[in-house]
């Protein structure tokens, strides 16, 4: 997949999480947002603090999200709706893309060179 349509189908699925975020049940925000707030921070710590929208999709496909299932249990170990990977990873990477040094407002930023 070339490089643009990754992070397009990235941000695709980031967006998803935080649509699922937005309708989750408010008794569980709390707990989902504990563990977003970890899978961000365990994010600054792989990814580290200067990157790309495409440094970030590359990460999420080479690594995928199984590692945020052990944060999830661990940040909200009695709120199994916050294990939701799809919800949890999605809008964690959704939130952590918006500090990339190609995004702003909402979009990639295409530089022409």
């Amino acid at each position: 997949m070339p490089a643009p349509a990754r992070f397009e189908h990235a941000i695709g699925l980031w967006r998803e999480g935080e649509r699922r975020l937005a309708q989750a049940d408010p008794r569980d925000q709390p707990a989902l947002e504990r563990v977003i707030g970890e899978i961000v921070s365990e994010l600054r710590r792989r990814v580290g603090g200067a990157f790309t929208t495409q440094e970030l999709a590359q990460y999420y496909f080479d690594n995928g999200t199984d590692w945020c299932f052990d944060i999830a249990t661990r940040a909200a170990p009695g709120t199994p709706e916050a294990w939701d990977l799809t919800t949890v990873a999605g809008a964690a990477f959704a939130r952590y893309v918006r500090g990339a040094s190609d995004y702003a407002g909402g979009t990639r930023i295409i530089r022409e060179e």
